[in-house]
């Protein structure tokens, strides 16, 4: 910036005597001063503006919470990381793993002989000679699937008294012409577990079973599978409410074109999914699962969540990859220390856990004792900053840096984060939820946005149901089927 000084005035300042000339001089000095003071500042401000875009650049699915999709092929990709550590076993099956393979039946369905006519050296006529042993071969097939009719008659007898009675149909033949709970169930399988789209299962059944089903008959397979299904999702609610330690999770999901949140809340025997518009404590209140609940809660550090006055234990895979950042980007070294602490408490935890259901007090000490010397060192590498006088009257939260957040978390929330070595049912991580929110998304990926809120909340009761049926290791068909028949599945007990 150049100051404006004419020469005249400089003339005028001159014969006015040494001290008008000090005065003038001082004052292009403090002007001057001011000027630099400003760039110093901009210097400042656009230097963490390039650190800020720097760490955003470095951002991946290893070193912070993005999902794998969202890693940028433009540059080269990173070597992936685990953070599990070695065993030192080799890859692939185990010594003794049990293997599954193809195994000869002693009663096939079906046998086809084949007969020797001659000899294949001298041609004799081999038919009359006495069969010494049989070579077998099994091949293991499906029949060719093709729609069967069932037609149910009912009696229809006038009485002597002129009544006319006609018996009872089953309470599911509702109609002249239907189908049945094996195709309909089939068709829900294949949207609503296989994630085929609508059209693409219409075809399909039509070319495997020769049924020319149509999208409006799916729907309406839903709508009923949906309505059937509600004494099982009250229930799971019921139970999961109960249970001693719950996952919970939610992610961005599209309805009609807008922005709404997929909620879960899970356990190693069942799967409950909700849509709802919000994402905070207001959806978590329509699940009515956290309100009362006393148990453990399993989370990645969504701050509603701690409205409710349970226990809360921290997702620790999420953490682990938020100090890889921190280390990458700002090379803290207390960051890298708290990831090993970690990675060694978890690794002592499974170790013991085949022994016993709880560590020595004298480790849970030696861990505790660790993880506060490792805060220390960050309060050393991220001290207080020196707020100016006139950003100090400013409403809100202070700005900090990244490092400095990541370390008042450790401080703070160092009960919730160490939660699994003091209880074994306490798991390292909250990776049941994230399992279970998955293929949520992948649904999202091949059918885009849900058309209504009802599509959206037929589809999330009944794949909670499949999720529950899966973890339970039951057939979903054959679940499907029966809660299309008014019988659904339902877990016998809490996790």
């Amino acid at each position: 910036m150049k100051l404006d000084i004419k020469r005249e005035d400089i003339l005028a300042v001159y014969e006015a005597g040494p001290e008008a000339v000090i005065t003038l001089i001082n004052s292009i000095i403090a002007e001057n001063q001011k000027i630099i003071d400003q760039q110093a500042m901009r210097i400042v401000q656009l230097e963490e503006r390039v650190k800020s875009l720097e760490e955003r650049l470095n951002k991946n699915s290893r070193n912070s919470s993005k999902p794998p999709s969202t890693d940028n092929f433009a540059y080269e990709k990173p070597k992936p990381k685990s953070q599990r550590v070695k065993s030192g076993k080799k890859v692939g099956g185990q010594e003794g793993h049990i293997g599954t393979t193809l195994k000869m039946v002693d009663n096939p369905d079906e046998t086809e002989l084949y007969k020797i006519e001659k000899c294949k050296n001298c041609g004799k006529n081999q038919r009359d000679l006495k069969v010494k042993d049989y070579e077998i071969r099994q091949v293991f097939d499906i029949p060719p699937v093709s729609i069967r009719v069932k037609e149910h008659r009912a009696e229809v007898k006038i009485c002597t008294c002129g009544c006319i009675n006609t018996a009872d149909f089953p309470e599911d033949v509702k109609y002249p012409v239907q189908y049945g709970p094996r195709l309909t169930g089939l068709a829900v399988y294949l949207h609503d577990y296989q994630l085929i789209p609508y059209d693409r299962c219409c075809e399909l059944l039509s070319d495997v079973c020769g049924s020319m089903i149509s999208p409006a008959t799916l729907i309406r397979a839903e709508k009923i599978c949906f309505e059937k299904l509600e004494y099982f999702e009250n229930e799971v609610k019921k139970l999961l409410s109960q249970s001693p330690v719950v996952h919970f999770d939610e992610t961005g999901m599209r309805i009609n074109g807008q922005r709404n949140w997929l909620h879960v809340a899970s356990t190693g025997q069942m799967t409950y999914y909700m849509a709802h518009i919000k994402r905070g404590s207001e959806a978590m209140d329509d699940m009515e699962i956290l309100p009362g609940f006393s148990g453990n809660a399993v989370h990645d550090f969504w701050r509603p969540y701690f409205k409710y006055g349970c226990k809360h234990s921290l997702c620790n895979s999420h953490l682990s990859r938020e100090l890889t950042g921190i280390y990458e980007n700002y090379n803290q070294l207390w960051s890298n220390d708290m990831k090993v602490l970690l990675l060694e408490a978890k690794s002592c935890v499974d170790e013991t856990r085949t022994t016993s259901d709880c560590l020595e007090p004298d480790q849970i000490i030696q861990f505790e004792k660790r993880y506060d010397e490792i805060t220390k060192i960050g309060i050393e590498e991220n001290p207080s900053l020196i707020i100016p006088q006139s950003q100090s009257k400013k409403r809100g939260k202070k700005s900090q840096s990244k490092p400095k957040n990541l370390l008042d978390r450790f401080i703070g929330y160092k009960e919730d984060i160490l939660r699994f070595i003091h209880d074994f049912d306490v798991p390292f991580e909250n990776n049941q939820a994230e399992r279970d929110v998955r293929m949520m998304k992948v649904q999202q990926k091949i059918s885009g946005t849900f058309r209504s809120t009802q599509g959206a909340d037929s589809f999330c009761r009944i794949r909670g149901y499949i999720s529950s049926v899966k973890k339970n290791k039951l057939s979903v068909i054959d679940a499907i089927q029966d809660a299309l028949s008014g019988k659904p599945f339902i877990p016998n007990t809490a996790e």
